[in-house]
C-alpha cells in the first residue's frame, strides 16, 4: 500500500509529466483561457481517466500479447492506435456519468497528450507491475489536473496585469510554466527512499 501511495505522489507532485517532463505541455498551453473553470476540470477529469485505463489495458495487452510472442518491437503500433481509439467512447461515457460537466470538443486536446504513451514506454523500460503503473498513471493524471488548474489561475491573474505586446500570449505562457516548473521543484525532497 505504501508504494502505491509513494508512486502516486511521486508522480503526481515530484515527476509530473507536464513539467518535469514535457509530456502533457501541449494540451496545457492550448487548454481554453476564456472558458469557465469546469472546462479546465473537464480536461483534467478526461486526462486522469485516459490515462487510467490506456495505460492498464496498453500494459495488460503487452504482457499477454507481446511478450509472449517476442514482439515487443511492436509496443507503439499497439499502444497508439489503443490511446487514440479509446478517447471517443471514454468521453461519452464521462458526458454520461456526468450530464453537467462540458466534455464536448475535447478530444484534439487528448489526442495531443502524449503522457500516457510516456508511461507506457517508462514502465516497460523500468519492468513495472500493474499496481505501480496504474498508481503512477492515476498519479500522472492528478498531476496534470492540478498543473492544469494552477496554470489557469496563473493565466487568469496575468490577463488582468499590464503586460508589454512582445511578451504577451505565448512567451508569457512558457515563462509562467517554468516558473511553475521551478516551484514543483521544491517537491522534490519530499520523498526519500
Amino acid at each position: 500500500m505504501t508504494h502505491f501511495l509513494l508512486a502516486l505522489v511521486s508522480t503526481a507532485l515530484i515527476n509530473n509529466f507536464v513539467l518535469q517532463w514535457p509530456l502533457g505541455v501541449d494540451p496545457l498551453l492550448q487548454a481554453p483561457t476564456d472558458s469557465a473553470r469546469q472546462r479546465i476540470h473537464a480536461l483534467g477529469l478526461a486526462t486522469t481517466v485516459l490515462m487510467l485505463v490506456s495505460c492498464v489495458l496498453g500494459h495488460v495487452l503487452y504482457r499477454g500479447a507481446l511478450l509472449p510472442w517476442g514482439l515487443e518491437s511492436l509496443q507503439l503500433f499497439l499502444w497508439l492506435p489503443l490511446s487514440v481509439l479509446l478517447i471517443k467512447p471514454l468521453l461519452q461515457l464521462l458526458s454520461r456519468a456526468l450530464p453537467n460537466v462540458p466534455f464536448d470538443g475535447l478530444w484534439p486536446l487528448l489526442l495531443g497528450n502524449a503522457s500516457a504513451l510516456g508511461l507506457l514506454l517508462i514502465a516497460t523500460g523500468e519492468n513495472l507491475g500493474l499496481a505501480t503503473l496504474s498508481a503512477m498513471s492515476l498519479g500522472a493524471g492528478l498531476g496534470f489536473w492540478l498543473v492544469l488548474s494552477l496554470f489557469s489561475d496563473l493565466r487568469q491573474r496575468i490577463s488582468n496585469n499590464d503586460i508589454p505586446l512582445p511578451w504577451r500570449g505565448l512567451p508569457i505562457d512558457l515563462i509562467s510554466a517554468g516558473l511553475l516548473a521551478v516551484a514543483f521543484f521544491g517537491f522534490n525532497g519530499l520523498i526519500k527512499t
